[in-house]
C-alpha cells in the first residue's frame, strides 16, 4: 500500500489491529456457541466478552513478539489473548483450525471493502449522470480508429460510461455476495471436532453466509472472481480515463481536466496543462489488474490445504481494494470538474468539410435507385477530394456539382443529408434505456 494512493476508511480495514479485532470476534462468537452447546463452559464466552467490554488496546507489537518465537500468527494471537483474559481463555479455538479464523476474517475484510467500493461507484454514477444530462444534446464527433466517423453527443459518451459502471456495480454486488462466506469447519473441513451450528452462528453474527463445503480453506475460486471483478472495474476506469486523455490533446481539446489556480503543468514549460489525473488513473488501473492473475493462480491448492495463497493475499487484498478505492474517488473528481468545450467540438465537427455526413448521402442515393456499389463510388470519389484538401473543400459543394450524383439527388435533397440534428433524433430514447423514463 502506497500512502499517496490510499484513503483512510479503506486503509483502516487492513490495519493489523483491525484484523486482530475480527479474529477476536470470531473466536468469542464461536466460544459463545460452544458454551450454548455444552462443549465448553458458558462462562468462557462471558469471560472473553467481559474483557472485550473494557475496550482493550490490541498490542500488535506484543503479538508480533510472540509470533517471532512461535512462528505462527494465530497461535501468537491466542497466546496474547490468554495472557489478558486468564484461565477461561483455554476454551477458545475448540475444534477450530487457523484457516477458520484467517479465511473468515478475509471474507469480512473483503465484504467491508466492497461496501466502500460500492459507495465509490454510486458517487461516480451520480457524477456521470449529472454531466451526461448536462451535455445530452452537445454535438461532438464520434471517432472510429481515431478517425472522424459520424456525429454523436458528448452526453451520449458519458451515458455509455454510466451504463458501463452500472454493470460494474452489479458485478461487484455479486462478487461481494460470493466472497462473504464463513468457514468454521475444522481440520480438512469435516466438522469432526466442531458442530456446524458454530459456523452458522458465527456467520450470522458477522453478516456472512456459511461456506457449503470447504476443504480446510474457503475455495479460492470465490476470491479469483472477486479480484477479477476489481480488475474489470479498473479497466472501465482506464477506458474513460483514456477517452479524456485523448480529448485533452492540444489538436483536439474538446474536454480537459480541471486546472486549479496555482497548479503547474511542467517544470520546464509554463504553458502546459497536462492530463495528469487520468494518466495516473491508467497506471492505477494496471496495478489493480495485476492482482487478477495471482488470484487465479491461488485457486489450485494442494489437497485440503496449503499456504501458497496466503502470502499472495496479504499483498493483493489491501493493495487492490485500497488502490481501486482511490482510483474511483479520483475519477469521480475528474468527471465532476471536467471542463467541456462545445465550441471546440463544433469546430472539430466542421473540420473536414462535411465528410461526417457521407453515409447519409450514400443511403439517399441507394433509396433513389442507384446501386450500393455505384453509390459508394460516387460519394467516395468526392469525399477523397475533401480528405486530400484537409477539409478546405466542401463535400456538399462537390456532390452538387457531380453530374452523376445530381442526376439522382436534387440540391435540396443533398442539403437535407447534411442536417446535423438528424443524428440526434434518438438520443432521448438511448437515455431512457440507460437512465429510465
Amino acid at each position: 500500500m502506497v500512502p499517496r494512493y490510499a484513503r483512510p476508511a479503506m486503509t483502516a480495514i487492513w490495519e493489523p489491529e483491525a484484523r486482530y479485532r475480527i479474529w477476536f470476534e470470531i473466536e468469542a462468537h464461536a466460544t459463545d456457541k460452544l458454551g450454548e452447546l455444552g462443549v465448553v463452559p458458558a462462562s468462557a464466552g462471558k469471560a472473553l466478552w467481559d474483557w472485550w467490554a473494557t475496550g482493550p488496546t490490541i498490542d500488535v507489537a506484543a503479538i508480533d513478539a510472540i509470533e517471532a518465537v512461535t512462528k505462527h500468527d494465530v497461535i501468537a494471537f491466542l497466546t496474547w489473548v490468554a495472557e489478558q483474559v486468564g484461565d477461561q481463555a483455554r476454551f477458545m479455538h475448540q475444534g477450530m483450525t487457523s484457516s477458520d479464523v484467517l479465511d473468515t476474517t478475509l471474507a469480512v475484510q473483503l465484504a467491508r471493502a466492497s461496501d466502500i467500493l460500492l459507495d465509490d461507484l454510486d458517487a461516480l454514477l451520480a457524477a456521470l449522470k449529472r454531466r451526461a444530462f448536462e451535455h445530452k444534446h452537445t454535438p461532438t464527433i464520434g471517432r472510429s480508429h481515431g478517425i472522424h466517423a459520424e456525429p454523436t453527443t458528448f452526453g451520449k459518451k458519458l451515458a455509455e460510461a454510466y451504463a458501463e459502471f452500472a454493470r460494474c456495480r452489479a458485478r461487484l454486488v455479486s462478487a461481494r455476495a460470493e466472497i462473504a462466506t464463513c468457514a468454521i469447519s475444522g481440520a480438512v473441513g469435516t466438522f469432526a471436532n466442531i458442530d456446524p451450528a458454530v459456523e452458522e452462528y458465527v456467520a450470522d453474527k458477522l453478516g456472512l453466509a456459511p461456506e457449503p463445503v470447504s476443504t480446510q480453506v474457503i475455495p479460492r475460486d470465490r476470491h479469483a472472481m472477486f479480484f477479477a471483478t476489481l480488475g474489470v472495474i479498473a479497466s472501465s476506469i482506464e477506458r474513460l480515463a483514456v477517452e479524456i486523455r485523448h480529448l485533452q490533446r492540444t489538436e483536439v481539446l474538446e474536454a480537459e481536466e480541471y486546472f486549479s489556480p496555482g497548479q503547474k503543468g511542467s517544470s520546464a514549460m509554463p504553458h502546459k496543462r497536462n492530463p495528469v489525473l487520468t494518466e495516473n488513473l491508467t497506471g492505477l488501473a494496471r496495478m489493480v489488474r495485476s492482482a487478477v492473475t495471482p488470484a487465479l493462480e491461488n485457486v489450485a491448492l494442494w489437497h485440503e490445504r496449503d499456504i501458497s495463497h496466503s502470502s499472495v493475499e496479504r499483498f493483493i487484498g489491501p493493495d487492490a481494494t485500497i488502490t481501486l478505492d482511490f482510483a474511483l474517488a479520483r475519477l469521480t473528481g475528474v468527471v465532476d470538474k471536467l471542463l467541456v468545450y462545445p465550441e471546440r467540438m463544433q469546430k472539430n465537427l466542421d473540420r473536414m468539410g462535411g465528410l461526417v455526413h457521407s453515409q447519409r448521402v450514400l443511403l439517399a442515393l441507394t433509396q433513389a435507385g442507384v446501386s450500393r456499389e455505384d453509390s459508394y463510388r460516387l460519394v467516395q470519389r468526392n469525399a477523397m477530394k475533401v480528405w486530400e484538401s484537409d477539409g478546405a473543400l466542401s463535400l456538399l459543394d462537390l456532390l452538387k456539382s457531380d453530374e452523376e450524383v445530381a442526376a439522382s439527388l436534387s440540391a435540396d435533397q443533398l442539403e437535407a443529408c447534411f442536417d446535423l440534428d438528424y443524428h440526434f433524433a434518438r438520443i432521448d430514447r438511448i437515455f431512457a434505456r440507460v437512465f429510465g423514463a
